[in-house]
């Protein structure tokens, strides 16, 4: 197994212990898809675990990830989007950027 793949796999045990897979059936656990895993500890872990993501996948892909699974949740995470878009994506003004993706989000879901 390589260190990518463990780093998975803790992160994944770490999200059970935090009893973030509560809606999850237990043999489902095993097949979290990446971009649910990276909302998952973004939203759940601390920022230790969260460094991990960006060594597990590219940065392209965890910003990604987060603007379409975490920001599109609106107000609820409002300041922690902020926080995240301040500190792991260096944006001028995260209070801007966070509400113009999650408005971006809202468009394309009722666009759909």
């Amino acid at each position: 197994m390589d260190q990518k793949n463990r780093q998975k796999k803790e992160l994944i045990r770490r999200l059970k212990k935090a009893n973030a897979f509560w809606s999850y059936k237990a043999n489902a656990i095993k097949d979290v898809p990446d971009d649910i895993l990276v909302e998952l500890v973004m939203l759940h872990l601390d920022l230790d675990d969260i460094n991990i993501l960006f060594e597990i996948y590219p940065y392209k892909f965890v910003k990604k990830a987060w603007i379409e699974n975490v920001v599109a949740q609106g107000e609820m995470y409002y300041v922690l989007n902020k926080f995240f878009a301040w500190y792991y994506f260096k944006m001028k003004k995260p209070g801007a950027y966070v509400r113009s993706m999650a408005t971006r989000e809202l468009n394309k879901k009722l666009a759909a």
